[in-house]
């Protein structure tokens, strides 16, 4: 085989090889960017989760052209004590750190129920120190209203009667 043979060959081979590869790449990008059923579903599941749990209607839409406000129900706006207790109460009164009374156990918590849902309340939101554990205020999340944390409370006392 002579040197100009072997060029030509080479040179055929090479030429095959980028016409290989454009059509690899466009065949990839057709089968990539054609969206399936479950991009779709994934798109559609994204969409529920975020929307948003109330609208403000203006205009015609409202009466008399006053705003209303329609709210829709969400899963955490049904039971904010329940969303809170799971999110932050449960990591001490699931299993009891600290001397903390576990969600459901009555005796336990009998005696903080007969002190009143005020004293309660007020020893969740500022914090509370007893003979039998510690209550850090807001259960150690500064970042939670107080009016969530008496929902939690309220979550647990009705779960613990």
């Amino acid at each position: 085989m002579t040197d100009s043979e072997f060029i030509k060959k080479f040179s055929g081979l090479l030429g095959a090889l980028v016409v290989l590869a454009v059509i690899l790449f466009f065949l990839a990008h057709a089968v990539v960017n054609r969206p399936n059923a479950q991009q779709q579903t994934d798109t559609r599941a994204v969409a529920e989760r975020i929307k948003p749990v109330g609208e403000v209607a203006i205009g015609e839409a409202s009466r008399g052209g006053r705003i209303s406000l329609i709210a829709t129900a969400s899963a955490a706006g049904d039971d904010k004590g329940k969303a809170v207790y799971n999110s932050a109460c449960v990591a001490c009164h699931g299993s009891g750190v600290a001397g903390a009374p576990k969600l459901g156990d009555k005796a336990a918590w009998k005696g903080r129920i007969a002190q009143g849902a005020a004293t309660l309340n007020k020893h969740a939101v500022g914090g509370f120190q007893g003979k039998s554990g510690f209550m850090p205020p807001k259960g150690g999340n500064a970042s939670l209203a107080d009016a969530d944390v008496t929902a939690a409370v309220d979550y647990m006392v009705s779960k613990s009667r």
